[in-house]
């Protein structure tokens, strides 16, 4: 992961918890999905590819 993950525009789920809960944040860039958690971003955050995202996104909707 590029440490150039900090000058990208994070933003958490509209069905994120306003307390504070377990929450992640997501960037899009063109060439992949970057994620953290939104509670200690000073930990590394972690690059998927948009094919593999949207193969994630696809399998979490049929739970």
């Amino acid at each position: 992961m590029s440490s150039g993950t900090t000058e990208l525009a994070w933003f958490k789920s509209s069905y994120s918890g306003t307390q504070g809960d377990s929450c992640v944040e997501v960037a899009i860039t063109e060439q992949a999905i970057h994620v953290r958690d939104s509670k200690d971003v000073a930990r590394p955050a972690f690059a998927v590819g948009r094919e593999g995202w949207g193969q994630f996104v696809r399998y979490a909707s049929e739970r």
